[in-house]
């Protein structure tokens, strides 16, 4: 009997559970981190700090073009982000957070209009996707056939993590760009997710640039993740903050939840 598509694709739980190996493995890589991070700082300097206004947009897609990692405010926390077909951009986001590359990463599009280029979306009630974004929420689909996401991205995982985030400039960002924009917390993996810059100013030199919004008014729980990879039913892989809000959305389209344990973020 054919177990449920998430059992088969249960690595990107890792979002929301990880495990303890896992987590060691990253607190290991974190502590040997510094010592190169120190190196880096002695030449870095400020300038690489730019405001996360509209006139730095360019910027900011010039860096992503060229294969490199920048530091953008979302509508949860601060992330990474890196051109998601560009497997040095992936490998970097990798080291700089000290992560393992077993926990896969999401990806962040401009329009939900685009998913059905990088997912699976026929099986999913019309309306439901510009109902959840923009917004907190991460939707996990199937990659499908005909995915453009190159394979250097989460390599064997049959599905994929995509956000839409409410934030002005990675969405400026993200239509500028016009492809699939890898995207992740910015911190050390293990560590507290950043809702300003300084909170991850020793990764700063690691990156092309930092856009600066302010402090983010956030609790720090990131995007809501919601598994919709079988058709007529959700199931919540994180709890973020946007839960109710996201399975209002998602019953009042008929769709029916898992049995799952829900985990806190």
């Amino acid at each position: 009997m054919l177990r449920p598509v998430w059992v088969h694709c249960k690595v990107f739980r890792n979002i929301a559970e990880g495990s303890s190996k896992l987590l060691r493995s990253s607190m290991s890589t974190a502590s040997a981190l510094p010592t190169n991070v120190h190196k880096a700082q002695e030449t870095a300097s400020t300038s690489q700090v730019l405001p996360a206004l509209p006139e730095y947009v360019h910027e900011a897609v010039d860096a992503l073009k060229k294969g490199l990692v920048i530091a953008v405010p979302t509508d949860t926390i601060y992330g990474f982000a890196g051109d998601a077909c560009c497997e040095e951009a992936i490998q970097k986001i990798y080291s700089i957070k000290g992560r393992s590359s077993m926990n896969p990463l999401a990806v962040c599009l401009a329009h939900t209009h685009d998913f059905k280029k990088y997912s699976v979306t026929e099986h999913l009630p019309e309306g439901l996707l510009e109902e959840l974004l923009p917004g907190p929420v991460t939707v996990v689909l199937m990659r499908g056939e005909h995915s453009l996401l190159d394979e250097c991205l989460n390599p064997g995982l049959c599905s994929i993590g995509i956000r839409i985030p409410d934030s002005s400039f990675i969405l400026q960002v993200a239509e500028a760009f016009g492809g699939a924009i890898a995207l992740t917390s910015a911190n050390v993996s293990g560590q507290s997710s950043s809702i300003r810059i300084d909170e991850f100013r020793m990764l700063w030199p690691h990156c092309a640039a930092v856009f600066d919004a302010g402090e983010l008014p956030s609790s720090r729980d990131g995007s809501t993740v919601v598994d919709l990879t079988v058709p007529g039913i959700y199931k919540i892989l994180r709890t973020g903050s946007a839960l109710d809000s996201t399975v209002a959305v998602l019953e009042n389209h008929g769709l029916k939840t898992a049995s799952t344990t829900v985990q806190a973020s």
